[in-house]
C-alpha cells in the first residue's frame, strides 16, 4: 500500500521533535547559511531530459519574443502524465512523427509573427547591408539562441544558423524572410524543446555529478517560474554566482520574491492536483442540471487562486490548506457554494461561514467534480485522490476481469454507501475498497459537481467514515483528520521534490527527503520555505552519473 519508505515512526518523531523545539539540553547554536539541516548523506537521483510542456513552451516563446505572440498550445505535442505528474511524463516522453510536424508548424508561425514589419525591430537591432548580411544575422541570432537554449551558443552552432538565414534570404530575396528560417531552426532544436542535463562529474566520486551553472539556472527557473531563465539568471550562471552559496541564495530569493513565482506555484498545483482535466469537464446535464461548460474552468481557477493566496499572501501552514474556510469564487462558483459573490465580474476572496459543510482542499469543486463520474459521485475515486495525491499511498488497479460497475439502486440498497458495500464484501475488491471508500464516503454529501446535498435517492446521507483509525462524522471532520495525518506533510515534500527534480524519488534520496521534511516543520510548514529549502539542498543540483546498466 505504501510507496514511500519515510513514513515510519522515526521520521514522525523527528518532525515532532523539531516542531516542539528540539532535544532537552540541546543548546548548540544552529549553523547559519545554506548548509543548515542539510548534513545527511544521500545518493543523487538520475539525470533526466524533460520535454517542455505545452504551457512551458508558450511561456518560453512569450518570454523571448513578447506577450503578443500567439501560440496555439493545443496544436503542440500533447503532454503525458506519469504517476499523476506531467513533470514526470515530460522526462520519459519522446516526440511522435506528428509531433515533429506540429513543432515545425508552430516554429514557422512564431517566426513569421516575430519578423512581421510591426514587430521585427524588437529582435533586429541592425540594418542589413544586403539581402544576405552575415554580420547582421549573427548579431540578431546569437542572443535569441542563447536565451532559447539557456546556455552559451558555440561558434559552430551560430555559424550554421547564420548559414541557414543567408541561404534562405538569397532564395527569397529578403533578409528578414531568411531570418525566419533560422528562428524556426532555433525553436525546433532539441536544445529548446528539451531541458538536457549533462552534469559535471564530482572530483571525489565518478558515480556522482552536479548540474553545471546553466543547467542549474534552467532547473531553478522552471521550478519557480515555469519558464526559461531570464537574463539576470543566465548572467549569474555565466559569472559563477550560482556556484557560490551566497550567490545561489540571492538568486533563489530574487526568483521567489518576484510576482512570477505565483505562476510557478500555480503550475505545481495544477500538475500535483491534476486540475487540467477540468478544462474539458463532462457531466450529464440531465442528472446535474447546474452543470455548464464554464464550471470546470471556474473550479480550476478558484482552486489555483486559493492556493496562490495561501502560499504568498498568507504564507500559511500547509496543513491548514486542508481546513481553511477561505476560497476564491466567481459568480458561477458562488452559486454552487451558496455564498454571495464578492464581485460582479471575475474572482474574489470569500470566507465560508462556520456553519458551512465545505472547507479546505476537499471542499473545492475542482476536487469533488474531477474525482467523480459523469453521472454520479464516486467515493472510491475521491478516496483514491486522498490516498495517492495527499498521502502518497498508491492504490493497485482492480484485478483483470473484475466487474467494477456499481449496482443500480434497489429496494435493499438505495444509497451509494449501501450499493458500494458489495465491493467491500468481494474478496477480490475488499482490500482496496476498504482503504478508499471509508474516506470517500465522507464527501458523499457533495454531488458529482460539488453541490452540497443531504439526501441520496431520497434517503438521508450518512457521511461518516474513518481515515487510518480516526473516525469522522462528515466532510468537515474528515478535513481535520486529514490535517493531522502523519503522512500528509512528508507526502507534500515528496510531491514537491518529485516535481522539482523531474523523477520519482529513489532510495538514495531518502535522507534528502527526511532533511527537507524536518526543515519544513522547522519553518512552520510554509510552502515558500520548502521551495527555498529544496532549491538550496544538494538534491536539487546533484545527479547520478551512472546509467541504467550501473556503469558511468
Amino acid at each position: 500500500m505504501q510507496r514511500l519508505r519515510w513514513r515510519d515512526s522515526a521520521l514522525v518523531a523527528l518532525v515532532v521533535l523539531v516542531t516542539s523545539g528540539g532535544c532537552a539540553g540541546d543548546d548548540e547554536p544552529e549553523p547559519a547559511g545554506p548548509e543548515r539541516s542539510f548534513v545527511l548523506p544521500f545518493d543523487p537521483g538520475p539525470r533526466v531530459m524533460q520535454r517542455l510542456t505545452r504551457a512551458q513552451y508558450v511561456n518560453a516563446v512569450r518570454d523571448i519574443f513578447g506577450e503578443d505572440i500567439v501560440v496555439v498550445a493545443s496544436g503542440l505535442e500533447p503532454d503525458a502524465a506519469r504517476d499523476g505528474f506531467f513533470a514526470l511524463g515530460a522526462a520519459q516522453t519522446s516526440v511522435s512523427s506528428r509531433g515533429v510536424e506540429q513543432y515545425e508548424r508552430a516554429a514557422y508561425q512564431i517566426a513569421s509573427q516575430v519578423l512581421a514589419p510591426e514587430r521585427r525591430e524588437r529582435v533586429v537591432s541592425c540594418t542589413p547591408s544586403a539581402v544576405s548580411d552575415e554580420a547582421c544575422a549573427r548579431e540578431v541570432l546569437a542572443p535569441i539562441a542563447q536565451r532559447a537554449w539557456r546556455r552559451p551558443v558555440i561558434d559552430e552552432e551560430l555559424t550554421a544558423l547564420v548559414g541557414v538565414a543567408g541561404q534562405s534570404a538569397v532564395v527569397l530575396e529578403d533578409f528578414h524572410a531568411g531570418l525566419e528560417y533560422a528562428l524556426a531552426a532555433i525553436l525546433q532544436s532539441p536544445d529548446f524543446l528539451y531541458r538536457p542535463q549533462t552534469g559535471v562529474i564530482d572530483d571525489g566520486d565518478p558515480a556522482r555529478g552536479w548540474l553545471d551553472g546553466y543547467e542549474l539556472a534552467t532547473r531553478l527557473s522552471f521550478f519557480f517560474w515555469n519558464t526559461i531563465p531570464d537574463d539576470a539568471l543566465l548572467a549569474a550562471a555565466q559569472s559563477g554566482a550560482l556556484d557560490d552559496p551566497e550567490g545561489l541564495d540571492a538568486e533563489i530569493d530574487r526568483l521567489l520574491d518576484s510576482p512570477r513565482a505565483r505562476a510557478g506555484i500555480r503550475a505545481f498545483a495544477d500538475d500535483w492536483l491534476q486540475l487540467g482535466a477540468l478544462q474539458d469537464l463532462s457531466k450529464d446535464p440531465t442528472i446535474f442540471t447546474s452543470a455548464s461548460p464554464d464550471l470546470g474552468p471556474a473550479a480550476r481557477e478558484g482552486t489555483l487562486r486559493t492556493i496562490e493566496h495561501f502560499v504568498f499572501d498568507l504564507e500559511g501552514d500547509y496543513r491548514d490548506l486542508m481546513t481553511t474556510r477561505e476560497t476564491f469564487v466567481d459568480r458561477r462558483l458562488a452559486a454552487l457554494y451558496v455564498v454571495r459573490a464578492p464581485a460582479s465580474e471575475g474572482f474574489g476572496l470569500v470566507e465560508l461561514p462556520e456553519t458551512s459543510p465545505r472547507r479546505g482542499l476537499l471542499g473545492q469543486a475542482s476536487v469533488l467534480a474531477t474525482w467523480a463520474h459523469p453521472v454520479s459521485t464516486s467515493p472510491t475515486l475521491r478516496g483514491r485522490f486522498v490516498r495517492e495525491a495527499l498521502l502518497c499511498q498508491p492504490v493497485l488497479p482492480p484485478p483483470v476481469g473484475v466487474d467494477t460497475a456499481i449496482p443500480e439502486p434497489s429496494a435493499e440498497a438505495r444509497t451509494l454507501r449501501e450499493r458500494l458495500a458489495s465491493h467491500r464484501e468481494n474478496d477480490f475488491c475488499a482490500g482496496c475498497h476498504a482503504q478508499l471508500d471509508p474516506i470517500g464516503l465522507g464527501l458523499e454529501q457533495f454531488d458529482g459537481i460539488g453541490r452540497f446535498r443531504t439526501r441520496d435517492e431520497d434517503v438521508p446521507i450518512d457521511a461518516s467514515g474513518e481515515l487510518d483509525g480516526v473516525a469522522f462524522a462528515d466532510a468537515s471532520e474528515l478535513a481535520l483528520a486529514l490535517r493531522g495525518h502523519p503522512a500528509l506533510v512528508p507526502c507534500f515534500v515528496d510531491r514537491m521534490m518529485t516535481y522539482a527534480g523531474g523523477h520519482l524519488l529513489t532510495e538514495g534520496e531518502d535522507a534528502a527527503h527526511q532533511a527537507l521534511t524536518i526543515e519544513l516543520a522547522r519553518e512552520g510548514y510554509r510552502v515558500r520555505a520548502l521551495m527555498r529549502a529544496i532549491a538550496r539542498h544538494p538534491f536539487f543540483r546533484g545527479v547520478s552519473m551512472v546509467n541504467e546498466e550501473g556503469t558511468p
